[in-house]
């Protein structure tokens, strides 16, 4: 198997710092009435930015050089450790054996859908700021 040092050093740099924002920001932003806001913002935040980085890198070219750099370390590293489903998972499970149920499921179908609608809003305005698509 060949491993890429030069791509598994920027996933690894950009993950680190992902990780260290959402720390930051989980421990910054407190729960509202038990629900975890803080990771909910996180990852909508986080599918926001992925979706606009993605489709800005994909007007410029290929997946190559620069571009496959600047992915790697903000793309995969960076807004894989930002972002944090485990941590939905965990936020819901807690949510929903703490004794309210109706705010667990609304809570974990509200990050999915919203973070689906922040990915798309960020693919929208990456197009409109970048225009046609590289050929």
């Amino acid at each position: 198997m060949h491993l890429a040092w030069s791509s598994i050093l920027l996933v690894l740099v950009g993950g680190t710092a992902g990780t260290a924002a959402r720390e930051a920001l989980s421990l910054a932003i407190p729960p509202v009435g038990g629900v975890p806001v803080a990771i909910f913002l996180i990852n909508i935040v986080g599918a926001l930015f992925l979706g606009a980085l993605l489709e800005a890198l994909s007007r410029r070219g290929p997946d190559a050089g620069r571009r496959r750099s600047l992915r790697l370390l903000l793309g995969t590293g960076f807004a894989g450790g930002f972002t944090t489903y485990s941590a939905l998972a965990v936020d819901t499970g807690v949510l929903l054996t703490g004794g309210d149920a109706f705010v667990g499921v609304l809570y974990a179908l509200a990050t999915v859908a919203v973070g689906a609608l922040a990915t798309v809003t960020g693919i929208a305005l990456a197009a409109a700021r970048h225009g046609k698509p590289a050929r």
